[in-house]
């Protein structure tokens, strides 16, 4: 079978935002692609998502020092890709931002284990600072932030919380970079760094109206599980409810420890209730001694709730149309959508709809290890922020 071309997809919006995707791995080939579009577009920035099993990150950001030295970007390693085509693996993408229509600036934290979150604080505030001074009064009233986060960090809890502490009310979106479900090492980029335990900021002014959203498919159960010995630091729960992690867990979904797997994690999500409302506490892995990882933070004491999906298809069907009602048409959407979504859909048989889905309302993004909302870290949740026609904005 004859391969496509690099680049084959370039997708350009009606905002003028344009999208590139391949799936050839050769990222000096991929840089010249962003290049030559960029400055087509006359873009300011470009955001980069790509699969580490496609594209070394340190060789992407070499290539484009030498192909696109003017050109700032961020971005970060995934678990699976969403392109203009629908759910992709494998894959690589950038999303240029032109300097028409969007100013941006964007700022790395390293170190996150030993960061103090008050910095972080003081770097948002640092930023919108300087985005005032670079977009003008006008623009600067239209706003919102983007982060990245080392999936594997143990960190995104408090440096999500430190990041919208800084940003007063501009709301934020945002996702945990993956590594193809391998657990080892993500990588951020950003302007030639190549980094992982980071964070990237990205705050984008524009007069293109904009919807920050988010949803799941998950009712909450009377099935509780209390958190009696963990190691929070590492996200591990030994015991549920006095009874070993994986055993008890097994129980309550109705099978049996040594059948649990990351599908089994997926379909049967738990959830905890913060302020009266439910988000998800994904499981990561099942150890050998019956011990559980967790993708967000868990602490000795933490009640949570069994929860029973709902159907995938048309909660998400459903946020889409509820934001494209907000803007009054939608121009492109995107998206942060946790890897445990795409498996559960996968085990449902409803991931070529879902696809279709991310295809026909055009989102383009990333699978998450987390993802980010305002104040929030989250799991087994898409985020998104949603564009809409120029034309609206006048």
């Amino acid at each position: 079978m004859r391969r496509r071309q690099l680049a084959s997809s370039s997708t350009r919006y009606a905002s003028g935002l344009s999208a590139l995707t391949t799936d050839e791995p050769d990222p000096n080939a991929f840089a010249r692609a962003i290049a030559a579009e960029a400055a087509a577009v006359d873009a300011g920035f470009a955001l980069l998502f790509f699969s580490q099993s496609l594209v070394d990150a340190a060789a992407l950001a070499q290539a484009l020092k030498v192909h696109a030295p003017s050109l700032a970007y961020a971005g970060c390693s995934t678990a699976g890709e969403i392109t203009p085509q629908g759910l992709e693996e494998g894959h690589a993408l950038a999303l240029l931002l032109p300097s028409a229509s969007f100013s941006t600036v964007s700022a790395m934290v390293e170190n996150l284990s030993s960061s103090g979150m008050d910095g972080i604080t003081g770097e948002v505030v640092e930023l919108r600072r300087l985005l005032r001074c670079r977009a003008g009064q006008e623009r600067a009233k239209s706003v919102f932030a983007l982060c990245f986060i080392d999936g594997l960090s143990y960190a995104e809890e408090a440096v999500t919380s430190a990041i919208h502490w800084g940003l007063d009310d501009i709301p934020l979106i945002g996702g945990s970079a993956g590594d193809d479900l391998k657990f080892e090492t993500t990588s951020l980029i950003s302007n030639g760094k190549v980094t992982s335990d980071s964070a990237i900021i990205v705050l984008v002014a524009t007069e293109i109206p904009f919807h920050v959203f988010k949803t799941d498919n998950f009712i909450p159960t009377d099935e509780k599980l209390v958190v009696t010995s963990s190691d929070p630091d590492h996200r591990i729960v030994r015991e549920f409810n006095a009874t070993n992690a994986a055993e008890e867990y097994a129980a309550s979904v109705g099978t049996v420890a040594q059948a649990l797997t990351p599908l089994s994690f997926a379909s049967h999500p738990v959830v905890v209730k913060v302020a009266g409302e439910y988000y998800c506490r994904s499981i990561q892995r099942m150890h050998v001694d019956g011990s559980l990882s967790f993708f967000c933070a868990i602490d000795d004491g933490v009640v949570l709730s069994i929860a029973q999906p709902k159907n995938m298809v048309e909660a998400t069907r459903a946020a889409l149309q509820d934001a494209e009602r907000k803007l009054g048409g939608i121009d492109m959407i995107l998206g942060f959508d946790c890897v445990l979504r795409r498996l559960d859909a996968r085990n449902r048989q409803v991931y070529r709809d879902i696809s279709e889905l991310y295809r026909t309302n055009k989102v383009i993004g990333f699978g998450t290890y987390g993802e980010q909302y305002r104040s929030m870290h989250l799991n087994q949740t898409f985020t998104g922020i949603a564009f809409g026609e120029p034309q609206a904005a006048e």
